[in-house]
């Protein structure tokens, strides 16, 4: 049988409107606030009596009683307007404009209903945290506990009944201080599941009512074979609703101490902030022959980022990201990242309904061992501009573009370029019901070279010096999308064609920064230029053909796609052997992604070798389950055959597993594993041998409304320079409250 909720949970009942004291002459029912403006105090209940030669109001039966904001409840109140003294007894209930909940036996106040002592209280703080104590002093609006309890935790189960908090801490007295929105502990202890297990000396905590507090945040605990044992323990500073910080010592047994520091600032118009880490040690050579012990110079390691955007007025914006490390192996040895390139920007952008302005620049570094310093690319400036006009004259659409490009590098080749665009587009519905797109493309390139031979990759450089090129296109797009029912359900065929149409265009005579590492899949079949940027571009005659494939059933839907493409001409492509656009009948490649429900959800990308049926590129990523119990699998194979002179990206077959198990209501298993199917026979160059683990972690949680306990175990398989392989161990523990 359910337990009926304890009184404190239950919503307060509807209050009748207070009515003014109905006191005889000469009483009145207004009394002074400290600045000597008179301020009424309103009460209902069901039984009143006034004793005028005393000056004492008495109260009984639901009464409600309210001041400046502070409402209260109880079965009966004293009022000595004399004294100002006000006695509540039985089921007491105050509640302060701030919306924390006081409950007492028996509770002594003044009449500003501010101030007082309380017998065997509870307060309900707003966030849904409890204070119990013995005996409670309020002063000033500062609360006072003796003999006190505070949990963020639930006191009672789905049904009502009384239940032990996950965790509560104990203190001999406990100050609640609403101006600092703190809470300060003396001779605290924390218990978990009901067992004291640690001392908490000098605690204190934000009271969760604005958001947090200066404080300390839950520390952490790892290991790792790198660095030994670690403990980090963040502190966090809230210099104002809009400004805070939060500074974290790591400490570790194998290493030099690390400091993390961050800060953050939202104003009316920006948001931005700033990220580092920092240490003092050696950095481990790089170099491949190397002994493992032997390091580099000794120094500052660190890693920066920052961010931000400033919105100038409603169509221009500013926008920037940057990021720095003083070696290439800091962030793999502490665990802050495993990004293999870093990235800095700045974007200025203007938009507005028919128009698009970026003005930019950006910046890169490389943390692959392979990667030359003084190759690494900077891009300044970056301007693209489009703008959109309607065509009044054959109803299509027409867009602009003008573009331009400078790409610097210290050991490498500059390149510059500039061009501008005209596209038209006309979509309409014939009677029969095809949707048919009309396109025409035009546009002028400008492109300018130097240090061309620094660039290995040949088919990369271009010509020295000044290039001009012109390219044009025509295209038709068809599709007639037939609509029926199957199974109970709505299915959809709907056939596509395309014809494109260009003139011979020099391609090799341009250097090639950003149309590398080409692959024909589904996401391009269809598209005008089926190169990833603007400096290679696809000519002569093609044709491109395909379907979609839509069945929507109940908790059941499936969409695939499906096509490939024919060259009319059979002039040699520039495209190489493996893209799968490098004969006159393309590849076949298509995607199929199947939902059931929320419980399964599955994308399956190919592309089919048109000659020999073989799997070129094969990509599937599913996941089974809900969000405390699933399974996820991704996999990966790239089987091009590229030649390395031409193109970098190598092929590559790879597996990832994860997934969590939940039991018992809170507990929940979890884990993930990414392994190396990569063998010499696909790619010559791998030191894979068809079966290397690359990473995998397992670890066990425990969450309810108020805590997380987890213990997470990790293990890395690669080397590179100092970021060596081995297991880690993270220990986590979350409070709730008790942190920001």
């Amino acid at each position: 049988m359910p337990c009926a909720a304890l009184a404190q949970d239950d919503p307060p009942p509807a209050e009748p409107g207070p009515a003014p004291v109905p006191s005889p002459p000469p009483a009145d029912t207004t009394t002074a606030n400290p600045e000597g403006a008179p301020v009424e105090v309103q009460f209902s209940s069901d039984q009143l009596v006034y004793d005028d030669r005393a000056d004492v109001v008495t109260a009984s039966g639901e009464v409600r009683m309210t001041r400046e904001g502070y409402n209260l409840r109880a079965n009966s109140v004293t009022w000595n307007r004399r004294t100002g003294e006000v006695r509540a007894e039985g089921s007491v209930r105050i509640v302060s404009p701030g919306g924390d909940v006081a409950y007492g036996d028996s509770v002594q106040l003044e009449d500003t209903l501010r101030d007082g002592v309380i017998e065997n209280m509870l307060i309900v703080l707003a966030d849904g945290g409890r204070l119990a104590a013995i005996r409670a002093e309020r002063r000033n609006g500062v609360t006072t506990l003796y003999r006190a309890a505070y949990t963020a935790c639930a006191v009672v189960d789905a049904d009502g009944c009384p239940k032990d908090p996950t965790w509560q801490i104990n203190a001999v007295r406990v100050v609640h201080d609403p101006v600092r929105h703190r809470i300060s502990y003396q001779g605290a202890t924390l218990n978990l599941f009901g067992t004291p297990i640690l001392g908490l000396p000098g605690l204190s905590h934000p009271d969760g009512s604005q958001g947090g507090g200066s404080g300390v945040l839950v520390p952490e605990i790892r290991y790792s074979r790198r660095n030994g044992l670690e403990l980090s323990a963040p502190y966090y500073i809230r210099f104002a609703p809009n400004r805070d910080a939060t500074i974290t010592p790591h400490v570790y047994t194998g290493v030099l101490p690390m400091v993390e520091a961050e800060y953050r600032q939202l104003t009316s118009n920006s948001a931005f902030y700033a990220h580092g880490y920092f240490t003092y040690g050696s950095r481990i050579a790089l170099d491949p022959l190397a002994p493992p012990d032997a390091s580099g110079n000794e120094g500052i390691r660190a890693y920066i980022e920052g961010g931000g955007r400033i919105i100038l007025n409603p169509q221009w914006t500013i926008t920037g990201f940057g990021r720095y490390t003083t070696d290439r192996t800091f962030m793999r040895r502490y665990d802050i990242s495993r990004d293999d390139r870093l990235r800095s920007f700045v974007n200025a952008e203007r938009i507005t309904e028919d128009s698009y302005i970026s003005i930019a620049g950006w910046a890169f570094e490389g943390l692959r061992l392979t990667d030359v310093e003084g190759m690494q690319p900077f891009v300044l400036p970056a301007v693209d501009a489009r703008w959109r006009i309607a065509d009044p004259i054959l109803g299509g659409r027409i867009e602009l573009q003008a573009n331009s490009l400078a790409i610097l590098r210290t050991e490498g080749q500059d390149s510059q370029r500039a061009f501008a665009s005209a596209r038209w587009d006309r979509r309409f519905i014939t009677p029969l019901g095809q949707e048919v797109v009309l396109t025409a493309y035009a546009r002028g390139d400008l492109y300018h070279a130097n240090d061309t031979l620094l660039t290995q990759t040949v088919s990369y450089r271009g010509n020295e010096g000044w290039s001009g090129r012109f390219i044009g296109a025509i295209a038709a797009d068809v599709k007639w999308p037939f609509v029926g029912t199957f199974l109970g359900g709505t299915q959809r065929f709907t056939p596509r064609i395309q014809v494109v149409a260009s003139p011979p265009t020099e391609n090799l005579d341009i250097p090639n920064e950003d149309a590398r590492s080409v692959d024909l899949e589904d996401s391009n079949l269809f598209a005008l230029n089926r190169f990833p940027g603007y400096d290679r571009w696809e000519d002569g005659v093609r044709i491109t053909y395909g379907a979609d494939w839509a069945l929507d059933l109940p908790r059941i839907s499936i969409r695939s796609t499906i096509g490939q493409s024919y060259r009319l001409s059979n002039q040699q492509s520039i495209l190489p052997p493996g893209t799968g656009l490098s004969d006159r009948f393309s590849d076949i490649v298509g995607r199929t992604n199947v939902r059931i429900g929320r419980m399964v959800n599955l994308t399956h990308r190919f592309r089919i070798d048109k000659d020999s049926l073989a799997l070129r590129r094969n990509e599937i990523d599913a996941t089974v389950g809900g969000r405390r119990t699933y399974a996820t699998i991704g996999y990966l194979r790239l089987d091009r055959n590229i030649d390395p002179s031409i193109e970098d990206l190598r092929d590559r077959e790879e597996i990832r597993f994860g997934g969590r198990v939940s039991f018992a209501r809170y507990w929940s298993i979890f884990g993930s594993a990414v392994i190396d199917l990569t063998s010499r026979q696909e790619d010559p160059l791998s030191v894979a041998d068809g079966f290397t683990p690359i990473r995998h972690r397992l670890g066990i949680l425990y969450d309810d409304d108020c805590i997380e306990l987890g213990v997470t175990w990790r293990r890395d398989y690669e080397d590179s320079g100092d970021a060596r392989r081995g297991n880690s161990f993270l220990i986590r523990v979350a409070l709730r409250n008790l942190g920001r």
